[in-house]
């Protein structure tokens, strides 16, 4: 057994991180088209996806080797709290809990120039680069949404209720105050005809504001903001109850409705059970379509609970620890992500077992959907909005001496106004991998840097990783440098203090 599928043995064993699935496009080709689901009953051209009955689910030392299992499938996902309470983590002196690294949102941190469509739906695009580990590629499959409206441009309007913590621990710096200034901003720059109700939540729940117009109502919406001060507990579940109550007494039809919860996320009073709260939150989401936008804040944060809450209500999270982060998040995220482009969004990928012996997506590990689920529109997937990318890395074995088809790839969604199913297919060639991965494009680097950053927080001291090739901590971050003075790309040179401020906490010390 060679090196590589020993360290996979224990990564699979420990992590389970080689479920999912991922969709792939022609390398230097275009997308083979949009299609209802009626014209893909039996996967994309080129190499179809066979029926196929779900196993047990388990990995093997063959990393998900493609006979008889080569598909592999997973809900789309943008969401990139992981890396950014890693980083204030690191900023603060301490390496990140591992449980809190999620791979994916390492990777889809960073901003990437893929081809965007001129509607809804998605454009696809594929490149991938050998590694110095044998028959060992990493694969970088792009997908990009339309470019966001201008927020004074043609969109629907938005209906958001605010949900803030302002518990006891919201008084430290960076928490309680950069959401008001945020908040303050943002009240500036939403349009006339947007609305915006404020909740609060401690040890109770309070409506401070209802359902407001913009238009004329500014003073108020920022009297209400700033008359915000921290209080008690964290009673979280009633500040989701009484926000999603607000959000549905708000409700309007033809509007972007939309529940936005700024929390550290660490219930504390009243029901603290998960599972509980999200039955608030599937109820609203099942009923009235209505979406959350989690933002964590503080050095302490319940960060697998805001995750579980997002997935479940049918929205992301991010995280904010500085005022760029917070002006970034609420006056050019959330913006964007009035409008939706496509709700239920999955990818399937079919492996061809003539030239791929086996293959692992970096990631999506609680975002993994059977594989006979794909096209079953009531199984969940993932919402995303204009202007967003999401990028996803395999590492994939080739059969040595083999340049032949590498995959097919099918992305399904529903129109976020008709739920009508559409499908876009894709194809890839081995022979389109370039021959270095540190010499391939810059986007793929700077991919391939977050993902081996987060497989290196994840597995602490321990050399073995679950990605090919992995560098050293000194290595990534010399790549990351490389590549940010490249293209002056601050948020990359972000990247590389952070992954020195980890090599600092993983030295030998005495």
């Amino acid at each position: 057994m060679d090196r590589y599928r020993t360290r996979r043995l224990r990564t699979a064993l420990l992590a389970l991180t080689a479920a999912g699935g991922l969709l792939l496009t022609g390398c230097g080709t275009s997308d083979t088209g949009d299609h209802s689901s009626t014209d893909r009953a039996n996967g994309a051209t080129g190499f179809p996806a066979p029926a196929y009955t779900q196993g047990s689910g388990e990995q093997n030392d063959e990393s998900r080797a493609t006979a008889p299992d080569h598909l592999s499938t997973f809900a789309l996902d943008v969401d990139t709290a992981s890396y950014g309470y890693a980083r204030r983590a690191l900023a603060d002196g301490q390496r990140p809990d591992p449980s809190t690294i999620r791979p994916e949102e390492f990777v889809n941190s960073f901003r990437q120039d893929y081809r965007r469509p001129d509607g809804n739906g998605f454009t696809v695009t594929v490149d991938g680069a050998r590694t110095d580990e044998k028959d060992w590629s990493l694969v970088r499959v792009g997908l990009a949404t339309r470019n966001a409206r201008d927020q004074h441009g043609e969109r629907p309007p938005a209906a958001l209720t605010f949900v803030i913590d302002i518990s006891g621990s919201m008084g430290e710096p960076g928490r309680l105050d950069l959401a008001q200034k945020s908040l303050d901003v943002m009240t500036d720059r939403l349009r006339d005809d947007d609305s915006v109700a404020l909740v609060t939540f401690s040890d109770q729940a309070e409506t401070v504001l209802p359902m407001t117009r913009l238009g004329g109502h500014r003073g108020e919406i920022h009297d209400a903001v700033d008359s915000l001060e921290p209080t008690y507990s964290t009673n979280l579940a009633a500040g989701v109850e009484t926000g999603y109550a607000t959000a549905v007494d708000g409700l309007r039809k033809g509007a972007t409705n939309r529940v936005v919860l700024v929390s550290d996320a660490l219930a504390n009073d009243g029901d603290t059970d998960p599972d509980s709260i999200l039955e608030r939150i599937d109820g609203a989401r099942r009923e009235h379509g209505i979406t959350l936008f989690g933002v964590g804040v503080g050095s302490d944060y319940g960060d697998a609970l805001m995750e579980r809450l997002a997935d479940r209500g049918d929205g992301h999270t991010t995280y904010v620890s500085t005022a760029d982060d917070a002006r970034k998040v609420f006056c050019e995220e959330l913006p964007k992500n009035i409008d939706l482009t496509a709700r239920d969004a999955k990818a399937q990928v079919a492996f061809d077992p003539e030239t791929v012996t086996a293959f692992h997506l970096v990631g999506y590990d609680d975002r993994r959907v059977a594989d006979d689920d794909f096209r079953d529109d009531r199984v969940d997937g993932g919402e995303v909005g204009p202007g967003h990318t999401v990028t996803a890395l395999y590492a994939v074995r080739t059969r040595p001496g083999h340049s032949g088809h590498l995959a097919t790839a099918t992305v399904r969604w529903l129109d976020p106004d008709t739920r009508t199913p559409h499908e876009k297919s894709g194809q890839m060639e081995a022979a389109g991998l370039q021959d270095d991965l540190w010499t391939s494009p810059y986007g793929l680097q700077v991919a391939a840097v977050a993902a081996y950053f987060a497989d290196d927080l994840r597995t602490g001291d321990d050399r073995w990783n679950a990605l090919p090739a992995a560098p050293s901590l000194g290595e990534l971050a010399d790549h990351a440098r490389d590549a940010a003075a490249a293209r002056g790309d601050k948020a990359v040179r972000d990247l590389a203090e952070a992954i020195d401020q980890a090599s600092e906490l993983t030295e030998p010390t005495g």
